[in-house]
């Protein structure tokens, strides 16, 4: 049982006001043409809400819908093109073409191929442009021909000379680019298109070049009859495309990338997170569709929307709302309605409310279920739910769970103590006892202190095993450059990073410690430089600071330098971890008598 990591057609996000916000600016003509960005996080639904928005027009005759998506393009053919000649591509295989259609359609094709032979000849001679205008010099074109040709026979290169300047004459291409738009729209009107929508989904994926590109494809269509385009992405990567282009005004203030992206998008709709009740309900709908049969699950999603149209706000999906619908649906999805519950707080608050990493963390559990299976090996869901909740969020603490003490039965002894709030002879989870996010997960149900956990970390191996080599691949783009900026050994690296550190859910958070303490604990030399990322970052996401005060721990006091001793000093302090940070120093001491006198004086001694 489990999900596929993709868009969809069916609602379980409660998308359904966002759609008809869509459906409403695309039929209405006073807002034509237009363009509306779908704005979220990578794993918000932006592609799911788009896929819904193409089916809710889907029947309409008079309106052409094109799906673009530009990543898939980048690397084989330049995005501007790609997107114009798609939506031509679409329009003559789905309409009937008239003469007139068809002389419209083949002059926008050769409108297509004059501006990709621009582009070559930009790309390979050297973009020397004349007068401002993007036109090709003579220079360019025989600069291109220069690393296009194998042989530098001039007679061959003269004549190809004259075959590209008759195609690219600054009068031409002027003319060529103002009438893209009259001859667009005779065409649109010749093949009986009331309004054309074009999505372009996962644009954010995109090297800055591509979505500048495609943005400049998008602006030849700003006035032409009823076309909208809906571009899916986070606004955060496009605004930084467009800076990267285009460097901010000194002395204005003018932040560039939003001012240039307002200007191409009329209608911006935001994707919000997750609360933690629609958590609980995107897993429970995401559950109950494998559990039912089709049928089944059909009239139960009609009820579910019904209750929630009467009662949106209180509306709370439980076994009791179910087994009064349907007791033989109930009995079917009762374990899920109470895994659902289980997990929705935690995924809510760790994951930002993100689906994709909801859906992710439900098909790694489902793989350890099947895997187990296989050994015939049973697993108690609820029990996994939970071990994996310490695994995703708290990984340095989930090492230090699996190789605690276990007794004679498989029950790790320190963790029953912990359960019974009996933490006085805690050894190897002794850290345990101060996190607060450790002990809400305690709390959870259900209790596990008295269980042979041993089959369930089996089937944790390889994340034990590569719990920071892995790291980097789960991470989404904005982490992956708090990350990068991390660890790239600048102060202006560090700053960038701490400046994002609120757009860093708890279980990326975990991810990133863990790569800075492995490249701490893995390094010959620690530098001042690792430190300071590690603790000025660390900082400011208070869920790590446990698996921080661990780490630092877990350093020999022969590889500490008297500088550092400041700054952990300092950081204990910030976190309010002095007897902590005292301890550590303690520990450093035993194994490095040269940094007695540092920590001394750090102390006040």
């Amino acid at each position: 049982m489990m999900w596929r990591d993709s868009e969809t057609e069916l609602d379980y996000l409660d998308f359904d006001y966002l759609i008809e916000t869509v459906s409403n600016i695309i039929k209405n003509d006073d807002l034509l043409p237009s363009t509306i960005g779908v704005y979220g996080d990578w794993g918000s639904g932006k592609s799911s809400l788009i896929n819904m928005s193409i089916a809710s027009l889907k029947d309409n005759k008079d309106t052409e819908c094109i799906y673009f998506n530009g990543w898939l393009f980048e690397d084989y053919e330049d995005a501007k093109t790609a997107l114009l000649g798609n939506i031509l591509d679409t329009i003559e295989r789905n309409r009937t073409l008239g003469d007139n259609a068809k002389k419209c359609i083949a002059g926008l094709y050769k409108s297509i191929d004059k501006m990709k032979l621009v582009k070559n000849a930009i790309r390979l001679g050297g973009a020397f442009l004349t007068g401002g205008s993007s036109v090709v010099t003579e220079f360019a074109i025989s600069n291109a021909l220069d690393n296009m040709l194998p042989s530098k026979d001039g007679i061959i290169k003269e004549d190809l000379m004259e075959a590209i300047k008759s195609e690219l004459t600054d009068k031409e291409l002027r003319e060529d680019i103002n009438s893209f738009r009259d001859n667009f729209d005779k065409l649109l009107k010749e093949t009986q298109i009331d309004r054309l929508v074009v999505f372009i989904d996962e644009l954010d994926r995109c090297s800055p070049d591509t979505i500048l590109d495609t943005l400049e494809a998008i602006r030849l269509f700003l006035y032409v009859g009823r076309t909208v385009f809906i571009i899916g992405a986070d606004e955060r990567h496009i605004s930084y495309a467009v800076q990267t282009k285009f460097k901010e005004i000194e002395g204005t203030g003018i932040d560039i990338g939003k001012e240039y992206l307002e200007k191409i998008v009329q209608y911006p709709v935001r994707i919000p997170r997750l609360s933690t009740r629609e958590v609980e309900l995107y897993i429970s709908l995401l559950f109950m569709e494998k559990d039912l049969s089709k049928e089944e699950f059909k009239k139960t999603i009609e009820f579910i929307d019904d209750k929630k149209t009467k009662n949106f706000f209180d509306f709370q999906l439980d076994y009791g709302l179910i087994k009064g619908f349907d007791e033989d649906i109930a009995d079917k999805v009762k374990l899920s309605l109470e895994i659902s519950k289980q997990l929705s707080s935690v995924l809510a608050n760790g994951l930002n409310g993100n689906p994709r990493h909801c859906k992710r963390f439900l098909n790694s559990m489902e793989m350890r279920l099947n895997m187990a299976q296989y050994k015939t090996i049973e697993l108690d869901r609820k029990i996994l739910a939970k071990i994996m909740m310490l695994e995703y969020f708290k990984p340095r603490m989930f090492a230090e769970l699996v190789s605690a003490p276990v007794d004679l039965t498989g029950k790790i002894i320190e963790l029953s103590t912990l359960e019974n709030k009996e933490s006085e002879s805690l050894e190897k989870l002794a850290s345990w006892k101060d996190d607060e996010w450790v002990n809400s997960w305690l709390e959870m149900q259900p209790a596990i202190g008295e269980e042979d956990l041993r089959p369930y970390f089996y089937f944790a191996r390889t994340t034990l095993d590569n719990r920071y080599e892995m790291s980097k691949m789960k991470l989404s783009k904005i982490a992956n450059d708090v990350l990068r900026n991390l660890t790239a050994g600048t102060d202006s690296g560090i700053r960038s990073a701490c400046d994002k550190a609120k757009e860093v859910n708890e279980y990326e958070a975990a991810l990133i410690i863990e790569h800075l303490i492995s490249r701490i604990t893995s390094s010959s030399d620690i530098s001042d430089i690792q430190l300071r990322s590690l603790l000025e970052w660390g900082a400011l996401k208070k869920e790590v600071h446990t698996e921080i005060i661990n780490g630092l721990d877990a350093v020999s006091g022969t590889r500490i330098k008297p500088s550092h001793i400041p700054r952990v000093m300092n950081f204990g302090k910030e976190i309010n971890q002095t007897q902590k940070v005292d301890e550590i120093f303690d520990s450093w001491i035993k194994n490095n008598q040269a940094l007695k006198t540092f920590i001394d004086a750090e102390r006040g001694n």
